[in-house]
């Protein structure tokens, strides 16, 4: 058995975010296919379809944006269908939504993130983070930024508490492919030459 650790980034345009996230969930590999099924029949139960078909990724800042807040709170909450009909109703004519889909909508969104949160306790869905405030000096040179280093380091003792055999797989979101290749070779050097990396 082993555990995949799914590792991305946010902030690291230092615009609006006060901080950069290295942040990654890890999943024992025995459990991720259910857990896909799982959180695929979620979309279909809270939006009466799949939100992720095609080029659409759920991704938490658009999910809980402060105006999702707002707009789930202007009505009362919805019974579950009601809720579920409106909000695909919305999903598929987005031009002429209504008050009550936009709220709906709003409150599907919510219900989804709880009913995900709780998926993840269920296959016991471990988290991770390093997190940087973004005026923190930037590196130099090309070996591996601490920020990985300590998410690595914290995944290794979570692995290694499981067992001794316990093996890890790193899966990185997509980057733009020089990026990619200047990660790996960063990765490669840090546990391949590095004392704490090996």
């Amino acid at each position: 058995m082993s555990y995949m650790l799914f590792v991305d980034e946010s902030g690291q345009d230092l615009r609006k975010s006060p901080y950069e996230v290295l942040a990654g969930i890890a999943i024992e590999d025995r459990d991720l296919w259910n857990l896909i099924c799982r959180v695929q029949d979620a979309e279909l139960e809270f939006f009466g379809r799949r939100v992720s078909d095609g080029l659409l990724e759920l991704k938490s800042k658009k999910l809980l944006k402060h105006k999702t807040f707002r707009q789930a709170a202007q009505m009362d909450p919805m019974p579950v269908e009601r809720r579920r009909d409106l909000a695909r109703a919305l999903l598929e004519d987005g031009a002429s939504g209504t008050r009550e889909q936009i709220t709906a909508l709003a409150q599907a969104k919510l219900a989804f993130v709880s009913h995900l949160l709780a998926l993840c306790g269920q296959f016991r869905v471990k988290a991770f983070a390093s997190i940087v405030d973004r005026d923190a000096p930037r590196p130099e040179g090309d070996f591996l930024r601490k920020d990985y280093a300590y998410l690595f380091e914290r995944y290794f003792y979570f692995l290694e508490d499981r067992s001794a055999e316990q093996l890890g797989l790193v899966v990185f979101d997509e980057l733009e492919r020089s990026q990619c290749h200047i990660l790996i070779d960063q990765m490669s050097r840090y546990f391949r030459k590095t004392t704490r990396g090996q």
